[in-house]
């Protein structure tokens, strides 16, 4: 949520980004029931001065003059009450618009209208060259008995999975070496609600205009989460901090749910776009500088390269354009990893930074040195998020007799295992 005061200053960088990331926005509309709400407000006030004016005169009158003044003063009264609800009515319309209003993206963000149109900034490897006929994680996993997605259908309809034998473990270990990773980069390991309210939903931007992709249980009005982003974000919702707690690194481990409403086509076979998955998610609060929020985007990047690097695994970091950033996000850095049976490189890993805009919507604020007070600045990425990943970790590693190294900083995940050997 942007400040109304910035929208009122700046209108046309507003409608700009608007443009730039292809989201509407009214802002025309919203200046104009601002101005409408200002002025209805100083005329109640006026109406009010003049209320307590009569209202002292009223003792020293007698008779008809009287009771002339004590209409004028229900009448004022009155005309108070409906200038509030009139405000009421429109203010509703107000907060409703500003919360649609998109995060102005960055200068440097490119122009685009999709993730077609991101732009690569650099590689780490090269897709790997078989001298055999590759095979995909699903036939892997047939080989392997690494999953089974008949069975888990039919409890739990499409896009579900049971993850089994050295699959399974293979999730843990995955997810293990990145938590392990950040831990000792100085983030706090966090387990998090995986039901939140609508607040922390709208807080951090996904609501309104996600709905759509979260599962709501109706009767607790609450909401199951897509990523730890939301509670992890959420955690300090309404509160001061101090300065010297800043910055708060966070780095959450948990379940996350997506409906995937509208996916379709080769994202939805195998691993790749599922209901249920587990991430390890950072997330960053900071103060209110743009240049610590570039500094921290350029660290959380490299923290989620690196856990690649330790599965050795190639892959690619991409500028996002604007087209494809979200509402809330000033500017994004997607990593994607090469997978040789889509002959690509899929998305993996999304880097986010958003200025104040969610700590704006969650009240989370600093008090610096001086005893003033600022909105934070937020940030977050994917550490890593599987069984997505799987898919890239078997597949880049296979060998021609269908066995699988395991990469060597994730042996000692695996028992010290360096070979995944395939089922008789």
């Amino acid at each position: 949520m942007l400040d109304l005061k910035f929208i009122r200053q700046h209108p046309d960088v507003i409608k700009d980004g608007a443009r730039k990331k292809h989201i509407p926005c009214d802002v025309d509309r919203i200046l104009e029931l601002d101005r409408r709400i200002r002025a209805i407000k100083t005329e109640a006030e006026a109406k009010k001065a003049e209320q307590k004016r009569r209202s002292k005169e009223i003792p020293g009158l007698d008779g008809e003059e009287k009771a002339r003044a004590l209409q004028d003063l229900k009448r004022l009264g009155d005309e108070q009450k409906a200038m509030d609800a009139e405000i009421r009515v429109l203010d509703e319309e107000l907060q409703k618009l500003l919360f649609e209003v998109p995060n102005p993206p960055a200068p440097e963000v490119p122009e685009g209208k999709d993730d077609a149109e991101n732009v690569e900034l650099r590689r780490h490897g090269e897709p790997v060259q078989f001298p055999f006929e590759a095979k995909d994680h699903l036939e892997l996993g047939r080989m392997h008995d690494l999953f089974d997605f008949e069975r888990a259908a039919r409890i739990a309809g499409s896009r579900t999975y049971f993850l089994k034998n050295a699959g399974a473990l293979l999730e843990l270990g995955v997810l293990r070496l990145a938590l392990d990773h950040m831990v000792s980069k100085g983030f706090t390991p966090m387990l998090v609600p995986h039901l939140v309210r609508y607040e922390a939903m709208a807080g951090t931007a996904y609501f309104p205009g996600g709905e759509e992709q979260a599962y709501c249980t109706e009767k607790d009005e609450l909401y199951l989460i897509g990523t730890a982003e939301v509670p992890l974000t959420s955690y300090r919702r309404g509160e001061i901090l101090d300065a010297a707690e800043l910055p708060l690194r966070m780095v959450g481990w948990s379940n996350c749910y997506r409906r995937e409403a509208g996916a379709a086509g080769r994202d939805t076979r195998g691993l790749y776009r599922i209901h249920q998955f587990q991430k390890i998610e950072q997330v960053i609060v900071c103060e209110n500088d743009e240049a610590k929020s570039v500094e921290f985007h350029d660290q959380i990047l490299r923290n989620s390269e690196e856990v690649l690097q330790m599965l050795e695994l190639p892959y690619r970091v991409v500028d996002v354009c604007g087209g494809d950033l979200g509402r809330g996000q000033i500017r994004k850095f997607d990593i994607e990893t090469w997978m040789p049976s889509r002959n690509s490189y899929s998305e993996t890993h999304s880097a986010s930074r958003f200025h104040d805009f969610q700590a704006r919507r969650l009240n989370l604020r600093y008090r610096d040195a001086d005893g003033k007070v600022h909105i934070c600045h937020t940030l977050n990425n994917t550490v890593i998020a599987s069984p997505r990943v799987l898919i890239p970790l078997l597949e880049n590693h296979q060998q021609a007799d269908g066995s699988i190294r395991i990469p060597k900083a994730l042996r000692p995940y695996m028992g010290g295992k360096e070979v995944l050997e395939p089922r008789a």
